[in-house]
């Protein structure tokens, strides 16, 4: 089974369970988290944890899951509105940097490199909720923009990872070194208007 067949539960108290387990994550790593502190973040019992979840990589896959499928759902919208492709592949790219350079993306990249080589589901789960689940939904926004005759796209899967490491250019090398925590404006700019005008001119009609 791969992470695309897990059904997250449902309800409010799901969400405790999910939400606190998103911020023991990042607080501490995947090692250090333990299900007694996730159950105090999320205030609930632990019981009431592992009602939902296995254990912690199964709470940890379906935590992953959860906030990517919110981050894909809004790459959703571009494929529904008909902007021009500069405008729409500017906005998919400043969503995306949003959340790469987001706390979360840090700690979930950190976590991926630190625990795959002995939990490799982990880095399973790493990939197909983050790089295919992206590839997917932005796969569309270019299916429908090559179908209206705004874009060219003959190998939908290659261009949109063509687009997303583009969009990736300077900020995360220097992010997952640690030689800048925060980036301005004009360097956020700076890098799409780079990855636009270049993808543009591949794909561009």
């Amino acid at each position: 089974m791969t992470t695309a067949d897990i059904t997250i539960p449902q309800g409010r108290k799901v969400k405790q369970v999910l939400d606190g387990a998103r911020n023991v994550f990042v607080a501490h790593g995947y090692e250090r988290a333990s299900m007694d502190e996730i159950a105090r973040a999320a205030c609930v019992s632990k019981a009431t944890v592992y009602s939902y979840f296995a254990d912690k990589r199964d709470l940890f896959t379906a935590m992953y899951r959860a906030e990517m499928l919110r981050l894909a759902d809004s790459a959703v919208e571009l494929a529904d509105t008909h902007l021009a492709p500069q405008q729409a592949l500017h906005e998919a790219g400043r969503r995306m940097l949003e959340y790469l350079t987001s706390d979360f993306a840090l700690a979930m990249y950190r976590i991926c490199v630190a625990e795959t080589p002995r939990f490799p589901e982990i880095g399973l789960a790493f990939y197909e909720g983050g790089p295919e689940l992206g590839r997917a939904r932005f796969g569309d926004y270019l299916r429908e923009a090559d179908a209206r005759g705004v874009l060219r796209v003959d190998d939908i899967d290659l261009a949109a990872d063509q687009f997303f490491q583009l969009c990736q250019t300077t900020i995360c090398d220097r992010m997952i070194c640690g030689v800048q925590h925060s980036f301005s404006a004009d360097e956020i700019a700076r890098v799409l208007d780079g990855a636009v005008t270049t993808f543009m001119a591949r794909y561009g009609v």
